[in-house]
């Protein structure tokens, strides 16, 4: 029963939960090292979309708007159109920020992993064993770099290399992308308004609404896909 929240009951402390790790909150009721090995998988997951669903404060607004510009760019690659977005063009300029912010977070996660499986004291501030390891040391990371501020436990961070390690991706994590997107705006700012054609994909219909959940898929979930596989999911089929 460690970690478990015995008043609010199994229902509402998994709600709590996925609502807080799908946004920027941070809080937490429960210790999410308690949760199932699914079950932590899942919250890990919320925050390595870039808590885009329902959003993250000050941030989950630009991280949706660079995956429907993705959306739409990938739309006017398949119909051989220049892709445009609110009367935008979407070129190689946008696209080269849009790339960028879209790997930045990835990277600081899964580099700052893979250096704390390598160093003997940041592995011996795992308390658990086997998957279990990749995910807590993976969720702090990517805690860190999504500015979500919420815990796994099970994990002694309090050491000069996790002080070190997270600092730096909290400090990169939050202003790297937001020079991205501040580019990215005065690039698309620069132009002048670009009236619809017949090639332009509509964004209130439900194809644009498909395409936006499958670049979501794609773009976000899939880039952690080998840690999510090694992590959560092997400890949750075991």
């Amino acid at each position: 029963m460690e970690g478990k929240e015995m008043r609010f009951g199994i229902p509402v402390t998994a709600l709590f939960e996925i609502s807080t790790t799908l946004t920027s909150t941070g809080a937490v009721t429960s210790t999410h090292s308690s949760f199932t090995g699914l079950g932590g998988g899942t919250l890990l997951l919320n925050m390595l979309l870039g808590e885009i669903a329902p959003g993250g404060t000050g941030s989950g607004l630009y991280g949706m708007l660079i995956l429907a510009m993705v959306a739409v760019f990938v739309a006017g690659l398949m119909v051989g159109r220049t892709p445009t977005y609110l009367g935008k063009r979407i070129g190689g300029e946008q696209m080269k920020y849009i790339a960028s912010y879209i790997l930045t977070t990835p990277a600081l996660v899964l580099i700052g992993t893979g250096v704390a499986l390598l160093v003997p004291s940041a592995r011996a501030g795992v308390l658990n064993s086997g998957p279990h390891v990749l995910t807590e040391i993976t969720y702090a990371f990517g805690s860190a770099a999504n500015n979500n501020g919420s815990a796994f436990a099970g994990l002694s961070a309090n050491t000069d290399f996790y002080n070190v390690g997270l600092g730096l991706t909290m400090l990169l994590g939050r202003f790297v992308p937001i020079c991205l997107v501040l580019a990215l705006a005065g690039s698309l700012g620069r132009q002048s308004v670009r009236p619809d054609d017949s090639g332009t994909l509509p964004t209130h219909k439900l194809q644009f609404i498909t395409m936006l959940l499958g670049v979501v898929v794609l773009v976000a979930a899939l880039t952690y896909l080998p840690a999510l596989a090694l992590g959560p999911s092997a400890e949750g089929l075991s």
